[in-house]
Formats: C-alpha cells, sequence, structure tokens
C-alpha cells in the first residue's frame, strides 16, 4: 500500500475543506484581515526554518507587508534573511521594523547590529548609546558601545563605559579583557597592571590570569616579577602552551636564545601545539645561517624531537632531513630518506631525493638502483625516466640513455620539457661521438671528427638539437652547446655565431655562454673582438675554469702577446688542466703582436 507523505495529507485536509465550502483546491483560506498578515508572516517562518526555502519565505514576507504596511515582524524578519547579502537594505528593513514597534528591544538591537554589519559605525553608535539608556541593565550593551567607540578611535570614551559598567556590575572578565587591552593602548601600563592584579586575587587557581600579569609586567620592563608571575603560571600547568609561549616571546623579547630554545623544546614536547607551528617556528630559527651555526646543538635537539614525535609525517621527514643536509650529514639524510621509501602510499618525493643525493656522492650502481625502483611505482613521471638516461649516460652506455631519453618523450607535457629531453638526447649522441677523449681535448676529437663513426654519432646530434629548438628555440643550453661543437669542428661558423650570440643576449653574462661566443669569434678570425669577450668571461668566472683560462690564452698567443698568454696557460695548468696541452701550448714559437684596430 502506498504510504501518505506529510504534503500529501495536507493537501487532503485542504481539499476536503475546501469541498465542503463548495470552494476548488487551489483557494486560499479567508481569513479575517487583520489575521492576514499573521498567517503570511508564520507561513515565512515555516518555510525558512522547516523548508529551507528562503526565497519563497521573503515572498510571503512582502505578501503581508503588502497586506498590512504597519506589520513589524515581516520588516524584522526580511531584514534578518538578507543582512548578510545586502547590509544597506537590511539596515532600512531594520529601521522601519523598530520606528514601528519602539518598545522591541530586540528589533532595537538588530537595528544597531545591522548598522555594524553594513558599516556605518557612527550610526551604531547612537543606537548604542540609546540602548545603554533604554536598557541598562544588558553588559553586553556597554560591551559593544565600548567596541564602537574604540572602531572610532576615541579609547578614552570606551574606557568610561567600561568603568560604567564595572560600577554597575562589578568586574566581568570580558569586560575586565577588554579594559586591560585599552589601558596597554593607551599606554596607561599601571591601571592595567591593577586591573590585571584584581583578575588574578579574583581567581588565583587560573593559569591565564597569571599570563596576563607577566606579560603586563614585561611590557613595564619589570622582569623579575614577569618571571615570578610566569613561574607561578607553570607552578599550575607545566604543559599550559599559553604559557609556554608567552614565556618564549618573552625571551625572544630580551634576545635571551638559549632560554627561548629550552622552552621551545618544551613546546615541541606538547601536543597541544600543532605540528604547522612546531614547523614553522623552527623555520624561521633555521633561516639565519649565523643564529643556525651559532645555536647548533639546540637547534639539532628541537629537530630531533620532531623526528621522534612524528616519525612518519612528510613534513617532519623532510625537515628532519633538511638539517642534517644543511649539517653536512648527507649519508644520515640519504639513510632517513632509504628508511620511508617503503612507507605506504610510496612518496615520490623520497625517491627523487634519494636519486639526487646518490648522484651527487657518485655511486652510479646506487643511482640505477632507485631509479629502477621509482619506475616500478612510478611509470608515468617523465623525471625518473630522464633520470635513468642519466645514469646510462654515467655509465657511458649512450644507446641506453638515447632510448631512455626517447622513453621520457612520452610523458613530457610541455613544449619546453620536450625541447630539453631532446637536447639531453643530443648531448648522448655528442658524447658517444667522442667517447675516451676528454672535452678539453681539442686535438683529439679534432681528430675523431675525421672518422665515420664520429661523423654519424654528431649527424645524429645536430638531428637531435634541431627537434630541440623546435620545440623551444631559445633554449640557451642547446644553442651554446650547437655553437661550440660545430666551432671544434669549425664548420658553419656564421651560423655557430647566430647560436652564440643569442646565448648571450638571452642570459646574465653568463662565464660558460661568454666562453663559446668568444671561441667562435675566435675561429672566425675576429681576434679582438674575441678577447674582449674572453676577457670578461675570465672576471665573472674568477679564474676557476681552465678551460676558459686555456682558451683566453690561445686568443692572447694568436695576438702575439705571448707572455700573457703563458701566464694564463699557466693558471690552467695550476687548475690541473691537462699537463701535455699545456706543455704542447708552451712549445709553439711566439707570434707577431697583431697591430691595433
Amino acid at each position: 500500500m502506498k504510504r501518505l507523505t506529510a504534503t500529501t495529507v495536507f493537501c487532503l485536509l485542504l481539499f476536503s475543506t475546501a469541498f465542503v465550502t463548495g470552494k476548488g483546491p487551489s483557494a486560499v483560506p479567508e481569513y479575517p484581515d487583520s489575521l492576514r498578515s499573521v498567517w503570511l508572516y508564520t507561513e515565512g517562518i515555516k518555510q525558512n526554518t522547516i523548508a529551507r526555502d528562503s526565497i519563497r519565505a521573503r515572498e510571503l514576507f512582502h505578501e503581508a507587508i503588502r497586506s498590512d504596511s504597519t506589520y513589524a515582524p515581516a520588516y524584522y524578519e526580511l531584514a534578518a534573511n538578507g543582512m548578510y547579502a545586502s547590509p544597506d537594505e537590511a539596515v532600512e528593513l531594520a529601521r522601519t521594523a523598530f520606528r514601528l514597534d519602539t518598545t522591541n528591544k530586540w528589533y532595537h538591537q538588530f537595528y544597531g547590529q545591522a548598522l555594524i554589519y553594513a558599516g556605518r559605525y557612527d550610526d551604531a553608535l547612537k543606537v548604542y548609546r540609546r540602548l545603554q539608556t533604554d536598557n541598562p541593565k544588558d553588559p553586553d550593551n556597554y560591551r559593544i558601545l565600548a567596541a564602537l567607540y574604540e572602531q572610532k578611535q576615541n579609547p578614552f570614551m570606551a574606557l568610561v563605559t567600561l568603568d560604567s559598567a564595572e560600577l554597575r556590575f562589578g568586574r566581568i572578565p570580558l569586560l575586565s579583557v577588554m579594559k586591560r587591552r585599552l589601558l596597554v593602548a593607551t599606554n596607561q601600563i599601571d591601571k592595567a597592571l591593577v586591573e590585571a592584579r584584581a583578575m588574578v586575587d579574583d581567581a588565583p587557581y587560573e593559569v591565564q590570569h597569571h599570563v596576563v600579569l607577566g606579560d603586563l609586567y614585561a611590557i613595564a620592563k619589570k622582569d623579575s616579577l614577569a618571571r615570578a608571575e610566569y613561574a607561578r603560571a607553570l607552578a599550575i600547568d607545566s604543559t599550559n602552551v599559553q604559557t609556554l609561549m608567552a614565556l618564549a616571546d618573552f625571551h625572544a623579547e630580551r634576545q635571551d636564545y638559549r632560554s627561548l630554545l629550552a622552552v621551545t623544546r618544551q613546546l615541541f614536547r606538547s601536543d597541544d601545539l600543532p605540528l604547522e607551528t612546531k614547523i614553522k617556528r623552527f623555520g624561521q630559527f633555521t633561516s639565519d645561517t649565523r643564529f643556525y651555526r651559532e645555536y647548533y646543538f639546540q637547534l639539532n635537539d628541537l629537530a630531533s624531537t620532531l623526528a621522534i614525535r612524528y616519525p612518519d609525517d612528510k613534513r617532519v621527514v623532510e625537515l628532519y632531513a633538511r638539517h642534517l643536509i644543511a649539517s653536512g650529514e648527507l649519508e644520515q639524510a640519504l639513510a632517513l630518506y632509504k628508511n620511508h621509501l617503503a612507507d605506504e602510499p610510496p612518496v615520490e618525493d623520497y625517491f627523487r631525493t634519494v636519486i639526487d643525493i646518490e648522484s651527487y656522492l657518485q655511486h652510479p650502481d646506487s643511482v640505477e638502483k632507485y631509479v629502477t625502483r621509482a619506475l616500478e611505482l612510478f611509470p608515468g613521471k617523465v623525471d625518473f625516466h630522464i633520470s635513468k638516461g642519466h645514469v646510462m649516460s654515467y655509465a657511458k652506455q649512450y644507446d641506453k640513455a638515447v632510448k631512455a631519453y626517447k622513453e621520457s618523450l612520452r610523458f613530457a607535457d610541455t613544449d619546453s620539457l620536450k625541447g630539453s629531453i631532446w637536447g639531453m638526447i643530443g648531448d648522448a649522441w655528442h658524447q658517444k661521438a667522442i667517447a675516451g677523449a676528454p672535452e678539453w681535448d681539442e686535438t683529439r676529437i679534432a681528430q675523431s671528427a675525421k672518422s665515420g663513426s664520429y661523423r654519424k654519432d654528431m649527424k645524429e646530434c645536430y638531428k637531435a638539437y634541431d627537434r630541440s629548438l623546435g620545440y623551444w628555440k631559445d633554449n640557451p643550453v642547446v644553442l651554446n652547446n650547437y655553437a661550440y661543437f660545430l666551432s671544434l669542428e669549425e664548420r658553419d661558423l656564421e651560423r655557430a655565431l647566430t647560436m652564440s650570440s643569442r646565448v648571450v643576449a638571452l642570459t646574465d653574462n653568463n662565464p660558460t655562454y661568454l666562453d663559446t661566443h668568444g671561441w667562435v669569434l675566435f675561429k672566425l678570425g675576429r681576434l679582438d673582438e674575441a678577447k674582449k669577450v674572453l676577457q670578461k668571461a675570465v672576471a665573472l668566472d674568477g679564474q676557476k675554469s681552465p678551460e676558459l683560462m686555456v682558451h683566453y690564452g690561445d686568443i692572447l698567443h694568436e695576438l702575439g702577446e705571448q707572455f700573457m698568454a703563458e701566464i694564463y696557460w699557466r693558471r690552467a695548468l695550476e687548475k690541473e688542466y691537462d699537463a701535455q696541452q699545456i706543455e704542447m701550448r708552451l712549445k709553439q714559437p711566439a707570434k707577431s703582436p697583431k697591430p691595433q684596430e
């Protein structure tokens, strides 16, 4: 049997009534004129509170007003219903409700609230002055009136209002807090202390009262009294976060950092302080390198505390690992990350960091191991495929490196990333082409260039570079390498110059890129220009790169500046450049100085 809902029953009742009276089912019951607005208002309340249909409720309230324009409850409900959406309209409706029934304190108070919400503080101040006069037994009127005076930047009138409330009602904690804050704001610290001491006397076992009094003593520079109050608060509850935070701020203000870190250690042991706050505080402490160095042992203790209390939280693992790395404990950081590689669900970033650290430590076997594991877990992550390519390149398995890089292209989702990967493919082909010849050994590279295998591999290299530039025409790494390799082969030099010039224009005084540009100019025979560019590159580099100094020496030699050329060649030798190459250069006969342009 079909069950009847409450709505169905209501409709049946309505229909049966209409049948008896001889009227259709859609007819609205007739009421005396004086009750129609009441019925509409009541229906509006039902729609708003039971059916949750605020739109229909507002229609009924408006209809009630059309039926009786003096019906104050409908104005009040309309104001309350729309205050947040239309504050100014709500003010007008609330004002009307109050004017129609000035004896109703709820309408009066709501009118004041609507004015505050609409930001009309001057008008709200007038309303709450009258409310205080009309209803002096409500302490909330004093509170809001004092807040309005404060908003109007009249703290002294706010204090007068709160004093009046205290005379009438005695000490109310909420109003006392307001009064104390206003006294501090107006620099009446002694009076604020009187208020705070009174609160302590009224409730001596309330921790927060001792903390407030301690804070005020601290403001008044009465440090011994402040410490005494914090100590009393801790004696009541030694784990209270509010007390510990206040004490930490007290020590920080006085730059007593050892005491600050000791209190912070207590905070870090507390479950009541959110982990997010602890992490933020640790970040603040460690943002200053000098502070980090001076208080390393205390900060290490804080980091260890977090690591012990939250061993599986990813944020804490990262924090502790970064701390270990900053401390030079790279192996410990690596061990920490490795311990979490079996976490469920697995965390990609842990694998990335392990791979990065193992790569930095030059452990190719370990890198390969963790790259393989990462690809098993995250086969669609492009960076792990790229890392596999790097591993194969490092192992001099260039064909496998090219294969890995090409596999990563399946997951590259931007043109710039595809351009970068094609650049890596080109680099792998170049490494294969010069396999066995050091990068700096241009003589051997030139000899290799005569072989068929070199030509074949370099052809693939340049094809990959062209593909790269097709995706990202201003890829500075590819443009630089492309130009430099062409200059070593001494072909397409004008194209090489165009590319190196573009790199210099795109980047900000990068010594490596300036070196390439100067070297291309040198190969073109534009020696004076080459000298200026290499001179700048050497200065920017701070004479760190032996290859750069060799190039500069070669240019000086061609210009006939043999003495300076030998100086830079010898400096390159000191930087562990190949001795045989330097010896060969030193044996070259000096050239006549070139005439100045």
